[in-house]
């Protein structure tokens, strides 16, 4: 099943970040995934299938 991205959307990446975050909100979305933590505001570049790799769930739609 292919998941659906959009620029807004809220996740929780498998792992979690140096400060103790694992949710991101999706900044940019195509080949790349540009994604910015929660918790410290760090942005961090990610190619596609990497990102849809360490995807655990996405918790806020940009749709709702």
């Amino acid at each position: 099943m292919v998941k659906k991205f959009n620029l807004g959307d809220i996740v929780e990446l498998k792992k979690k970040h140096p400060c103790g975050e694992n949710k991101w909100e999706v900044m940019r979305v195509g080949i790349d995934f540009r994604i910015k933590c929660l918790g410290c505001e760090k942005q961090v570049w990610l190619s596609r299938p990497v990102f849809e790799k360490r995807v655990k769930k996405i918790i806020k739609s940009s749709d709702e």
